[in-house]
Protein backbone atom coordinates (compact mmCIF):
# COMPACT_ATOMS: atom_id res chain seq x y z
CA UNK A 1 0.00 0.00 0.00
CA UNK A 2 0.94 3.55 -0.45
CA UNK A 3 -0.68 7.02 0.79
CA UNK A 4 -0.41 9.64 -1.36
CA UNK A 5 -0.99 12.88 0.59
CA UNK A 6 -0.97 16.49 0.23
CA UNK A 7 -1.41 17.09 3.99
CA UNK A 8 1.92 15.05 4.78
CA UNK A 9 3.92 14.62 1.65
CA UNK A 10 4.78 18.48 0.65
CA UNK A 11 8.00 16.98 -0.69
CA UNK A 12 6.06 14.94 -2.98
CA UNK A 13 3.70 17.15 -4.01
CA UNK A 14 5.33 20.47 -4.14
CA UNK A 15 2.44 23.12 -4.36
CA UNK A 16 1.96 24.97 -7.23
CA UNK A 17 -0.48 26.97 -6.91
CA UNK A 18 -2.50 28.34 -3.32
CA UNK A 19 -6.29 26.81 -3.54
CA UNK A 20 -8.90 27.56 -0.08
CA UNK A 21 -8.92 24.47 2.05
CA UNK A 22 -11.80 21.92 1.64
CA UNK A 23 -14.91 21.71 4.47
CA UNK A 24 -13.49 18.92 5.44
CA UNK A 25 -10.20 16.66 4.52
CA UNK A 26 -10.89 13.61 2.04
CA UNK A 27 -9.82 10.32 1.57
CA UNK A 28 -9.59 8.94 -1.80
CA UNK A 29 -9.16 4.84 -2.38
CA UNK A 30 -7.56 4.08 -5.25
CA UNK A 31 -7.65 0.46 -6.28
CA UNK A 32 -5.38 -0.08 -9.49
CA UNK A 33 -3.01 -2.31 -11.49
CA UNK A 34 0.18 -1.37 -10.58
CA UNK A 35 2.18 -4.89 -11.05
CA UNK A 36 2.02 -7.47 -13.75
CA UNK A 37 0.19 -7.22 -17.06
CA UNK A 38 -1.06 -3.85 -17.65
CA UNK A 39 0.44 -2.41 -15.11
CA UNK A 40 1.49 0.37 -17.62
CA UNK A 41 -1.60 1.61 -17.55
CA UNK A 42 -2.48 1.68 -13.77
CA UNK A 43 0.44 3.56 -13.26
CA UNK A 44 -0.52 6.54 -15.75
CA UNK A 45 -4.18 6.65 -14.03
CA UNK A 46 -2.01 7.12 -10.46
CA UNK A 47 0.01 9.80 -12.10
CA UNK A 48 -2.37 11.16 -13.93
CA UNK A 49 -4.64 11.70 -11.08
CA UNK A 50 -1.75 12.67 -8.67
CA UNK A 51 -0.29 15.68 -11.02
CA UNK A 52 -3.68 17.09 -10.81
CA UNK A 53 -3.79 17.51 -7.35
CA UNK A 54 -0.78 18.55 -7.08
CA UNK A 55 -1.38 21.21 -9.94
CA UNK A 56 -4.27 22.28 -7.50
CA UNK A 57 -2.31 22.43 -5.00
CA UNK A 58 -4.65 21.09 -2.90
CA UNK A 59 -3.32 20.33 0.83
CA UNK A 60 -6.48 18.52 1.97
CA UNK A 61 -7.05 15.41 -0.33
CA UNK A 62 -5.88 11.86 0.83
CA UNK A 63 -5.10 8.96 -1.82
CA UNK A 64 -4.30 5.68 -0.34
CA UNK A 65 -3.37 3.15 -3.20
CA UNK A 66 -3.36 -0.31 -4.00
CA UNK A 67 -2.55 -2.78 -6.09
CA UNK A 68 -4.96 -5.17 -7.64
CA UNK A 69 -2.83 -7.10 -9.63
CA UNK A 70 -5.30 -7.76 -12.04
CA UNK A 71 -7.44 -9.72 -9.77
CA UNK A 72 -10.68 -9.35 -9.14
CA UNK A 73 -10.62 -11.19 -5.86
CA UNK A 74 -7.57 -9.10 -4.63
CA UNK A 75 -9.48 -6.09 -5.85
CA UNK A 76 -12.58 -7.21 -3.78
CA UNK A 77 -10.31 -7.53 -0.24
CA UNK A 78 -8.91 -3.77 -0.74
CA UNK A 79 -12.01 -2.43 -1.70
CA UNK A 80 -13.61 -3.85 2.19
CA UNK A 81 -10.04 -3.03 3.56
CA UNK A 82 -10.45 0.58 1.96
CA UNK A 83 -14.66 1.24 2.90
CA UNK A 84 -14.26 -0.45 6.42
CA UNK A 85 -10.66 0.09 7.44
CA UNK A 86 -9.59 3.21 6.05
CA UNK A 87 -13.23 4.62 5.83
CA UNK A 88 -12.15 6.47 2.17
CA UNK A 89 -14.84 8.82 1.45
CA UNK A 90 -14.82 7.88 -2.53
CA UNK A 91 -12.94 5.24 -4.29
CA UNK A 92 -11.79 5.07 -8.29
CA UNK A 93 -9.01 3.66 -10.21
CA UNK A 94 -9.90 0.20 -11.32
CA UNK A 95 -8.76 -0.64 -15.19
CA UNK A 96 -10.22 -3.61 -15.57
CA UNK A 97 -14.26 -3.79 -16.35
CA UNK A 98 -14.20 -7.83 -14.51
CA UNK A 99 -12.73 -5.69 -11.46
CA UNK A 100 -15.57 -2.98 -11.82
CA UNK A 101 -18.38 -5.51 -11.80
CA UNK A 102 -16.58 -6.96 -8.21
CA UNK A 103 -15.89 -3.98 -7.12
CA UNK A 104 -18.01 -0.89 -7.52
CA UNK A 105 -21.89 -2.72 -7.28
CA UNK A 106 -21.67 -3.62 -3.23
CA UNK A 107 -19.25 0.13 -2.75
CA UNK A 108 -22.05 2.15 -4.19
CA UNK A 109 -24.17 0.12 -2.36
CA UNK A 110 -22.42 0.84 0.77
CA UNK A 111 -23.50 4.78 0.00
CA UNK A 112 -19.89 5.44 -1.15
CA UNK A 113 -19.01 7.26 -4.60
CA UNK A 114 -17.22 5.77 -7.12
CA UNK A 115 -15.30 7.51 -9.79
CA UNK A 116 -14.29 5.31 -12.86
CA UNK A 117 -10.87 6.64 -14.35
CA UNK A 118 -11.20 3.70 -17.08
CA UNK A 119 -13.38 0.58 -16.58
CA UNK A 120 -17.20 1.45 -17.24
CA UNK A 121 -18.83 -2.05 -18.43
CA UNK A 122 -22.56 -1.57 -20.26
CA UNK A 123 -24.12 -3.53 -16.88
CA UNK A 124 -23.24 -0.30 -14.45
CA UNK A 125 -24.30 1.87 -17.72
CA UNK A 126 -27.81 0.39 -18.16
CA UNK A 127 -30.03 -1.35 -15.52
CA UNK A 128 -27.29 -1.62 -13.06
CA UNK A 129 -26.50 2.43 -13.00
CA UNK A 130 -26.53 3.98 -9.77
CA UNK A 131 -26.41 7.79 -8.53
CA UNK A 132 -22.98 7.54 -6.66
CA UNK A 133 -21.40 5.45 -9.91
CA UNK A 134 -19.55 8.24 -12.04
CA UNK A 135 -17.73 7.08 -15.47
CA UNK A 136 -15.59 10.03 -16.14
CA UNK A 137 -13.62 8.12 -19.22
CA UNK A 138 -16.49 6.86 -21.54
CA UNK A 139 -18.53 3.76 -22.01
CA UNK A 140 -17.20 0.93 -22.94
CA UNK A 141 -18.66 0.96 -26.22
CA UNK A 142 -17.75 4.62 -27.05
CA UNK A 143 -14.80 4.26 -28.89
CA UNK A 144 -15.12 0.71 -30.95
CA UNK A 145 -18.55 2.19 -32.00
CA UNK A 146 -16.51 5.10 -33.11
CA UNK A 147 -14.00 1.91 -35.02
CA UNK A 148 -17.15 0.94 -36.80
CA UNK A 149 -18.18 4.28 -38.02
CA UNK A 150 -14.79 4.45 -38.93
CA UNK A 151 -14.57 1.38 -40.99
CA UNK A 152 -17.61 2.60 -43.03
CA UNK A 153 -16.20 5.37 -44.28
CA UNK A 154 -12.67 3.96 -44.93
CA UNK A 155 -14.33 1.44 -47.76
CA UNK A 156 -13.78 -2.42 -45.71
CA UNK A 157 -16.62 -4.53 -46.33
CA UNK A 158 -15.10 -7.28 -44.65
CA UNK A 159 -13.66 -7.03 -41.22
CA UNK A 160 -12.57 -9.52 -39.34
CA UNK A 161 -13.03 -8.43 -35.66
CA UNK A 162 -11.53 -9.47 -32.24
CA UNK A 163 -11.17 -9.36 -28.31
CA UNK A 164 -10.78 -10.34 -25.12
CA UNK A 165 -13.27 -12.44 -23.27
CA UNK A 166 -14.37 -10.46 -20.57
CA UNK A 167 -16.63 -7.24 -20.11
CA UNK A 168 -14.84 -5.08 -21.87
CA UNK A 169 -14.36 -7.37 -24.83
CA UNK A 170 -17.96 -8.36 -25.39
CA UNK A 171 -18.82 -4.63 -25.18
CA UNK A 172 -16.20 -3.78 -27.47
CA UNK A 173 -17.53 -6.20 -30.32
CA UNK A 174 -20.97 -5.41 -29.48
CA UNK A 175 -19.99 -1.10 -29.94
CA UNK A 176 -18.11 -2.05 -33.21
CA UNK A 177 -21.15 -4.15 -34.80
CA UNK A 178 -23.93 -1.54 -33.56
CA UNK A 179 -22.43 1.01 -36.01
CA UNK A 180 -20.54 -1.24 -38.46
CA UNK A 181 -22.34 -1.70 -42.15
CA UNK A 182 -20.37 -4.27 -43.65
CA UNK A 183 -20.01 -7.95 -43.12
CA UNK A 184 -17.92 -9.70 -40.45
CA UNK A 185 -15.65 -11.92 -42.19
CA UNK A 186 -15.01 -13.68 -38.66
CA UNK A 187 -15.46 -13.05 -35.00
CA UNK A 188 -12.89 -14.00 -32.13
CA UNK A 189 -13.26 -13.95 -28.00
CA UNK A 190 -9.08 -14.27 -27.17
CA UNK A 191 -8.49 -15.34 -22.86
CA UNK A 192 -8.10 -12.37 -21.02
CA UNK A 193 -4.03 -11.87 -20.70
CA UNK A 194 -3.25 -14.18 -24.03
CA UNK A 195 0.30 -13.67 -25.20
CA UNK A 196 0.07 -16.02 -28.19
CA UNK A 197 -1.84 -14.97 -31.45
CA UNK A 198 -0.94 -17.44 -33.59
CA UNK A 199 -4.19 -19.31 -34.15
CA UNK A 200 -6.09 -16.33 -34.67
CA UNK A 201 -4.03 -14.49 -36.96
CA UNK A 202 -4.09 -17.56 -39.09
CA UNK A 203 -7.74 -17.55 -38.97
CA UNK A 204 -7.64 -13.86 -40.31
CA UNK A 205 -5.39 -14.60 -42.97
CA UNK A 206 -7.93 -17.79 -44.23
CA UNK A 207 -11.24 -15.29 -43.49
CA UNK A 208 -11.07 -13.56 -46.84
CA UNK A 209 -11.17 -9.80 -44.79
CA UNK A 210 -10.18 -6.95 -45.76
CA UNK A 211 -9.14 -5.38 -42.60
CA UNK A 212 -9.21 -6.18 -39.21
CA UNK A 213 -10.74 -4.64 -35.86
CA UNK A 214 -8.90 -5.53 -32.32
CA UNK A 215 -9.22 -4.55 -28.77
CA UNK A 216 -6.24 -5.89 -26.95
CA UNK A 217 -5.16 -3.50 -24.02
CA UNK A 218 -1.50 -3.71 -22.59
CA UNK A 219 0.73 -6.59 -22.97
CA UNK A 220 -2.03 -8.75 -25.02
CA UNK A 221 -1.99 -5.58 -27.80
CA UNK A 222 2.09 -5.97 -27.67
CA UNK A 223 2.21 -9.42 -28.63
CA UNK A 224 -0.87 -9.19 -31.23
CA UNK A 225 0.63 -6.38 -33.32
CA UNK A 226 4.55 -7.84 -32.92
CA UNK A 227 3.16 -10.89 -34.17
CA UNK A 228 1.00 -9.72 -37.03
CA UNK A 229 3.56 -7.55 -38.26
CA UNK A 230 5.70 -10.61 -38.93
CA UNK A 231 2.70 -12.72 -40.28
CA UNK A 232 2.68 -10.53 -43.09
CA UNK A 233 -0.67 -10.98 -43.45
CA UNK A 234 -0.67 -7.17 -44.40
CA UNK A 235 -4.45 -6.45 -44.10
CA UNK A 236 -5.24 -2.78 -42.28
CA UNK A 237 -5.94 -2.29 -38.87
CA UNK A 238 -8.00 -0.66 -36.96
CA UNK A 239 -8.79 -0.39 -32.99
CA UNK A 240 -9.77 1.77 -30.32
CA UNK A 241 -6.91 4.17 -28.95
CA UNK A 242 -6.30 1.17 -26.11
CA UNK A 243 -4.83 -1.11 -28.97
CA UNK A 244 -2.29 1.81 -29.56
CA UNK A 245 -1.69 3.68 -26.64
CA UNK A 246 1.43 5.38 -26.13
CA UNK A 247 3.14 3.00 -24.41
CA UNK A 248 2.11 0.50 -26.51
CA UNK A 249 3.74 2.22 -29.31
CA UNK A 250 6.88 2.34 -28.36
CA UNK A 251 6.98 -1.66 -27.46
CA UNK A 252 5.50 -2.42 -31.27
CA UNK A 253 7.55 -0.23 -32.72
CA UNK A 254 7.33 0.87 -36.62
CA UNK A 255 5.30 -1.48 -36.96
CA UNK A 256 2.36 0.36 -35.79
CA UNK A 257 2.96 3.87 -38.26
CA UNK A 258 0.04 4.98 -40.18
CA UNK A 259 -2.31 2.83 -38.48
CA UNK A 260 -5.76 4.54 -37.06
CA UNK A 261 -7.44 4.36 -34.03
CA UNK A 262 -10.34 5.92 -32.67
CA UNK A 263 -9.60 8.23 -28.82
CA UNK A 264 -11.97 10.71 -27.09
CA UNK A 265 -8.45 12.33 -25.80
CA UNK A 266 -5.26 13.07 -27.61
CA UNK A 267 -1.87 15.45 -26.82
CA UNK A 268 -3.12 17.26 -29.85
CA UNK A 269 -6.50 18.46 -28.45
CA UNK A 270 -5.58 22.04 -28.91
CA UNK A 271 -6.77 23.78 -25.25
CA UNK A 272 -5.66 25.17 -22.68
CA UNK A 273 -6.45 22.30 -19.69
CA UNK A 274 -4.50 19.57 -22.60
CA UNK A 275 -1.69 21.49 -22.98
CA UNK A 276 -1.29 22.00 -19.04
CA UNK A 277 -1.70 18.62 -18.63
CA UNK A 278 0.51 17.39 -21.18
CA UNK A 279 3.49 19.62 -20.83
CA UNK A 280 3.08 19.25 -16.81
CA UNK A 281 3.07 15.62 -17.29
CA UNK A 282 6.71 15.42 -19.30
CA UNK A 283 7.90 17.64 -16.83
CA UNK A 284 6.68 15.29 -13.69
CA UNK A 285 7.31 12.22 -15.38
CA UNK A 286 9.69 12.37 -17.96
CA UNK A 287 7.53 10.89 -20.63
CA UNK A 288 4.69 11.59 -22.93
CA UNK A 289 0.85 11.25 -20.81
CA UNK A 290 -1.19 8.17 -22.03
CA UNK A 291 -4.96 8.37 -22.71
CA UNK A 292 -5.04 6.35 -19.02
CA UNK A 293 -3.21 9.33 -17.37
CA UNK A 294 -5.70 11.60 -19.65
CA UNK A 295 -8.43 9.90 -17.71
CA UNK A 296 -6.69 10.09 -14.42
CA UNK A 297 -5.95 13.82 -14.61
CA UNK A 298 -10.21 14.36 -15.60
CA UNK A 299 -11.11 12.93 -12.54
CA UNK A 300 -8.75 14.50 -10.15
CA UNK A 301 -10.37 17.31 -11.15
CA UNK A 302 -13.76 16.77 -11.53
CA UNK A 303 -13.45 15.65 -7.54
CA UNK A 304 -12.16 18.82 -6.87
CA UNK A 305 -14.48 20.59 -8.62
CA UNK A 306 -17.45 18.65 -7.13
CA UNK A 307 -15.79 19.13 -3.22
CA UNK A 308 -14.99 23.10 -3.58
CA UNK A 309 -19.08 23.04 -4.18
CA UNK A 310 -20.45 20.44 -1.80
CA UNK A 311 -18.54 17.97 1.06
CA UNK A 312 -18.42 14.66 0.28
CA UNK A 313 -20.75 14.20 3.23
CA UNK A 314 -23.28 16.31 1.45
CA UNK A 315 -24.26 13.27 -0.69
CA UNK A 316 -26.84 14.92 -2.74
CA UNK A 317 -24.89 18.22 -3.01
CA UNK A 318 -21.99 16.42 -3.90
CA UNK A 319 -23.84 14.45 -6.27
CA UNK A 320 -25.07 17.14 -7.62
CA UNK A 321 -21.82 19.17 -8.21
CA UNK A 322 -20.49 15.67 -9.67
CA UNK A 323 -22.96 16.02 -11.85
CA UNK A 324 -22.78 19.70 -12.89
CA UNK A 325 -18.84 18.41 -14.23
CA UNK A 326 -17.93 22.07 -14.03
CA UNK A 327 -14.26 21.51 -14.85
CA UNK A 328 -11.85 22.19 -17.62
CA UNK A 329 -11.12 19.05 -19.35
CA UNK A 330 -8.50 17.89 -21.58
CA UNK A 331 -10.84 16.81 -23.92
CA UNK A 332 -12.57 19.91 -24.09
CA UNK A 333 -16.69 19.95 -23.99
CA UNK A 334 -17.35 17.21 -21.48
CA UNK A 335 -20.60 16.63 -19.15
CA UNK A 336 -22.80 13.88 -18.40
CA UNK A 337 -25.36 11.88 -19.57
CA UNK A 338 -28.43 11.36 -17.03
CA UNK A 339 -26.71 7.58 -16.67
CA UNK A 340 -23.34 9.50 -15.83
CA UNK A 341 -21.53 8.47 -18.51
CA UNK A 342 -19.77 11.34 -20.69
CA UNK A 343 -21.05 13.34 -23.78
CA UNK A 344 -18.10 13.69 -25.50
CA UNK A 345 -16.34 13.69 -29.30
CA UNK A 346 -14.60 11.08 -30.20
CA UNK A 347 -11.81 11.59 -32.99
CA UNK A 348 -9.66 9.38 -35.49
CA UNK A 349 -6.35 9.23 -34.75
CA UNK A 350 -3.01 7.76 -36.83
CA UNK A 351 0.25 6.58 -35.56
CA UNK A 352 3.06 9.25 -36.22
CA UNK A 353 6.81 9.60 -35.60
CA UNK A 354 7.92 12.65 -33.74
CA UNK A 355 11.72 12.07 -33.93
CA UNK A 356 12.25 9.03 -32.44
CA UNK A 357 9.02 8.66 -30.66
CA UNK A 358 5.76 6.99 -32.05
CA UNK A 359 2.53 8.77 -30.96
CA UNK A 360 -0.58 9.69 -32.17
CA UNK A 361 -2.35 12.37 -34.07
CA UNK A 362 -5.97 13.35 -34.75
CA UNK A 363 -6.81 13.05 -38.61
CA UNK A 364 -10.89 13.28 -38.06
CA UNK A 365 -13.79 13.80 -36.12
CA UNK A 366 -15.92 10.49 -35.80
CA UNK A 367 -18.25 11.32 -33.64
CA UNK A 368 -19.77 14.51 -32.55
CA UNK A 369 -21.63 14.89 -28.46
CA UNK A 370 -21.91 10.67 -28.22
CA UNK A 371 -23.80 9.83 -25.15
CA UNK A 372 -24.37 6.21 -24.81
CA UNK A 373 -26.54 3.17 -26.43
CA UNK A 374 -28.15 2.30 -22.66
CA UNK A 375 -29.20 5.66 -21.07
CA UNK A 376 -32.99 5.00 -21.77
CA UNK A 377 -32.42 1.28 -19.37
CA UNK A 378 -30.99 3.73 -16.64
CA UNK A 379 -34.17 4.43 -14.14
CA UNK A 380 -32.42 6.39 -11.22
Amino acid sequence: MKRFTTKFAAAALALTLAVPALAEPVKVGMITTLTGGGASLGIDVRDGFMLAIKQAGNKDIEVIVEDDQRKPDVAVQLADKLIQNDKVDVLTGIIWSNLAMAVVPAAVGQGKFYLSPNAAPSALAGKGCNPHYFAVSYQNDNLHEASGAYANDAGFKKTFILAPNYPAGQDSLTGFKRFYKGELAGEVYTKLGQDDYAAEIAQIKASGADSVFFFLPGGMGIAFMKQYAQSEVGLPLIGPAFSFDQNILQAVGDAALGVKNTANWSKDIDNEANKKFVEGYQAEYGRLPSIYASYGYDTANLLMSALAKAPVSDMAGFQAALEAADFSSVRGKFSFASNHHPIQDIYVREVIKEGDILTNKIVATAMTDRDNAYVSECKM
